[in-house]
């Protein structure tokens, strides 16, 4: 009686905690907050400045006493106050939208092979941010259901989540995961990738920010394309500012081995899986979700490379938002795919 009572008058919301992005998805609105995972700091107060957005504008360009900072690293809380402040920030904006009596019912996705350390620290950071149930799920699997694989079916189901920090590789079957691997090489990695080269090559030095626009303007694993982008940065022989044209050659080069160990980890996976999943995964194909998706023809090199048939989502950035918001539909069904509930925590 008292559950239905507070499911009526509090929200149900669901957490992509993402390195690079965090969004929410509020029960009735669908995703309401996409915003980048960074935090600008006053280091002399110690206060928050700005999330989000405004905090990501400030990167490399605050005062020495502001401090702009990521609190997730390749996925996992690094600065617990810090994630607290941006969980708080974001689920009071998703409050604001539609504001209820009670605090709300939270499921947040978290990358896969965490640690009850890292789970404990998530279910904290969250409920100090104003929760009052917390569900945990790896983000393959918020994935999984959010792009409707039949993951309760006795058949395998692949997925790849390419994030920020961490890359999440995934074969699902029955509710289960029954072989996975998560590799530290996704979109901010091949940031530094970029960032190494052209400085490499072009004795350029430019910023973590100008890297990711130069990767999603023509960031390509395929020799078919042709495109070029301007970037701005500091000769490091003058010490004086300089612009250069870069080409998708260019950067498939920067980014060549990071993919060729992408590759190596999804045949890592396929060769340690059961034959009779793995026929199946032969059949239904390799999902894959995630920004990292995105990359100009990385669908084909897979589907080339590893002869399986690779499909990219339909809006590959929010699979795993919109993965906890059927979640948040029917706890209940769900329960059995939670990394951890109310009364199961891992002890402190």
């Amino acid at each position: 009686m008292f559950k239905k009572i507070y499911n009526l008058f509090s929200n149900d919301i669901g957490i992509d905690l993402g390195t690079a992005n965090t969004l929410v998805y509020l029960k009735g609105h669908g995703i309401v907050i996409n915003e980048p995972s960074v935090v600008a700091v006053n280091q002399k107060t110690g206060r928050i400045v700005a999330v989000g957005d405004q905090a990501k504008q400030m990167l490399g360009r605050t005062p020495p006493h502001i401090k702009a900072v990521r609190p997730l690293v390749d996925g996992v809380i690094s600065d617990f106050e810090v994630t607290e402040e941006m969980l708080s920030y974001l689920v009071n904006k998703a409050e604001k939208i539609s504001p209820k009596f009670f605090r709300p019912r939270v499921v947040v996705g978290v990358p896969s092979g965490v640690t009850n350390v890292e789970i404990r620290a998530v279910y904290d950071a969250t409920k100090n941010a104003g929760a009052r149930e917390v569900y945990i799920v790896e983000e393959p699997m918020a994935g999984a259901i959010g792009v409707r694989l039949p993951i309760k079916e006795p058949t395998g189901s692949m997925i790849v989540d390419i994030g920020g920090g961490t890359t999440d590789i995934a074969i699902i079957s029955l509710a289960g995961v029954v072989n996975s691997k998560s590799l530290k090489i996704a979109g901010d990695k091949l940031n530094q990738d970029i960032i190494t080269y052209l400085k490499e090559e072009f004795k350029l030095l430019i910023g973590e920010k100008t890297a990711e626009s130069a990767k999603i303007a023509i960031g390509s694993v395929a020799s078919d394309s042709h495109m070029e982008a301007e970037v701005r940065g500091r000769d490091l022989v003058t010490g004086l500012p300089r612009a250069v044209i870069i080409t998708d050659s260019d950067l498939r080069g920067a980014m060549a081995g990071s993919f060729a160990n992408l590759i190596d980890g999804i045949k890592e996976v396929l060769e340690t899986t059961p034959p009779e999943i793995l026929s199946d995964v032969m059949k239904n194909g390799i999902v894959l979700i995630g920004g990292g998706a995105l990359v100009h023809g990385l669908g084909q090199v897979l589907e080339h490379t590893l002869r399986i048939p690779i499909y990219i989502a339909e809006d590959p950035l929010t699979a795993v938002a919109r993965g906890t918001g059927i979640i948040l539909e029917d706890i209940e069904y769900y329960r059995e795919v939670l990394l951890t509930a109310q009364n199961e925590l891992p002890p402190k």
